[in-house]
């Protein structure tokens, strides 16, 4: 029984990249993934991904590329905006390397972006 959507999405994403697939297929889906899928996509850790509808339920087949690590936080911190660093410090290998993905009220986004928006939010996971 899958409890949460994120947590699975990138379990699978961080096991494909690990055994060197191209593609890694993730079911459930939400809007939640699909957002987090889009953020990755713009960095440039994930290719293309598309809805697949095989009639029990959808899924996203998502093309793999620079992944080292990705993980979901558990449980989802909550970050004030001038605490990017210190979290970054304690999940990201080093000063520069790799993204924080954080729920904002603006939107999911990377510690980068709500630095320069200037909001706080939850932190879901993280990528390098």
């Amino acid at each position: 029984m899958q409890q949460d959507t994120l947590s699975d999405a990138l379990s699978a994403i961080n096991n494909a990249a690990r055994n060197d697939k191209e593609h890694a297929v993730i079911a459930p889906t939400s809007k939640v993934v699909q957002n987090v899928l889009i953020e990755l996509q713009q960095k440039g850790y994930i290719g293309v991904f598309e809805l697949i509808e095989d009639g029990k339920g959808s899924k996203f087949k998502v093309e793999v590329r620079n992944i080292n690590e990705c993980q979901p936080v558990k449980p989802n911190f909550s970050v004030k905006k001038d605490e990017f660093e210190d979290w970054a410090q304690r999940y990201l290998p080093a000063r520069g390397f790799g993204d924080l993905l954080v729920t904002t009220s603006q939107g999911i986004m990377t510690h980068e972006k709500a630095r320069e928006e200037q909001v706080g939010g939850k932190l879901l996971g993280y990528v390098y």
